[in-house]
């Protein structure tokens, strides 16, 4: 199978990442919860992740919060900085992870910056958004619709310069782009494990740089004899039993990245994305969705057919992308694709140049002529 849908989640692993998982089975059992062997491996264990994610991305490690996800962690922000009904910028390429909780909480939209691939226009928007000082503002680091790589640097600096606290979205960025919560000054940083950090389903991690407010109340093996949480980090934001086999894994993953480099991973995708485009630019029927600031996320359209339909095209000859909205209908509202939806190609560093080949040959054959291609479903 050629597996380009690692924007959902990478399934090609470092070999590590399984048989680190396997040893917590076998190894480790509750943390905080005892002073025996077992006990204490599993504190190790997790300790050791916490450390892995703060040397790599610019915090203390009792800022390092771990989540089931990048939505767990984006919740817990914006429980913490928005009121009912608080006035927020989010740019306009945002995940329902954003948006959902947001509209939970009632809150007053401002969307900056609808042109794709426009820093400019990114910058602009928000600029004049943050001078009417919102609660907050919240804004992805990478589209994980198109790639678009927001000038989050800058995004950061204007906050700060306002005073406005900021929620990053690095779901798409952790594990190929710089992620610092020391640089940016945000006050929240939310990312998956399973993503570029190469760790296994429902891992997450949350960078946060000051107090925040829990939405899961529970025993921490701190401060047992109290009912409030706990007001320290990492204990305030982490009730019950954590996912140490899960955290074993993430920090194999997190190792294999800081082996690789991000920089170099990033280049790899890169240079697949731009060799796949330059091989279906010559197909009519397509419409790419490409730019100077792209990360290893490529969508692209085919005319008179459904986006469904042409990823089941492909899904039939093994190769996996994912089709629609991807959860992200602003960035669809954003890139006037809201009513098809586009079809997804995604890398990570395990992807090759032959699979990008073949599965230009693929698209060649299914999408390269006004007649639809007729194939055997063979799932």
């Amino acid at each position: 199978m050629i597996y380009f849908d690692s924007a959902a989640t990478t399934l090609q692993k470092p070999p590590q990442v399984a048989l680190a998982v396997q040893d917590a089975m076998r190894r480790c059992a509750s943390v905080g919860r005892g002073g025996h062997k077992a006990a204490m491996a599993a504190a190790e264990t997790v300790y050791s992740c916490r450390e892995l994610a703060a040397e790599l991305l610019g915090a203390e490690a009792e800022q390092v919060i771990f989540t089931m996800n990048a939505t767990h962690g984006l919740n817990i922000a914006v429980n913490t900085l928005v009121p009912m009904g608080g006035r927020v910028v989010v740019s306009g390429f945002e995940h329902n992870a954003v948006t959902r909780p947001l509209h939970a909480r009632n809150a007053r939209l401002t969307i900056a910056g609808r042109r794709l691939f426009s820093p400019e226009d990114t910058l602009a928007a928000f600029e004049e958004a943050l001078a009417e000082k919102p609660d907050a503002a919240i804004c992805t680091q990478v589209s994980n619709v198109f790639g678009y790589i927001l000038p989050m640097a800058h995004i950061a600096a204007l906050c700060r310069s306002c005073g406005v606290p900021l929620i990053i979205d690095a779901s798409q960025a952790a594990g190929t782009l710089p992620v610092s919560l020391k640089e940016t000054g945000a006050r929240f940083i939310a990312m998956p494990g399973h993503k570029g950090l190469y760790g296994p389903q429902g891992t997450g991690l949350l960078l946060c740089a000051d107090g925040a407010e829990p939405i899961l109340y529970g025993g921490t093996g701190s401060n047992s004899a109290e009912q409030e949480m706990p007001d320290f980090l990492p204990d305030r934001l982490e009730a019950g039993t954590h996912n140490v086999c899960g955290i074993a894994g993430l920090a194999a993953g997190l190792r294999f990245v800081r082996a690789q480099t991000q920089q170099r991973i990033l280049r790899h995708e890169q240079k697949l994305l731009r060799l796949l485009a330059a091989e279906l630019r010559s197909l009519p029927r397509l419409h790419l969705f490409t730019g100077k600031e792209q990360a290893g996320v490529l969508s692209f359209t085919v005319e008179d057919m459904d986006c469904e339909e042409a990823a089941a095209l492909l899904a039939a000859q093994h190769a996996a992308v994912r089709a629609g909205l991807h959860c992200a209908p602003t960035a669809h509202e954003s890139a006037g694709t809201l009513e098809s939806g586009t079809v997804r190609v995604s890398f990570s560093a395990f992807n090759t140049e032959r699979e990008v080949r073949e599965f230009a040959r693929l698209c060649k054959k299914l999408f390269g002529s006004t007649e639809k291609a007729q194939f055997p479903t063979c799932y």
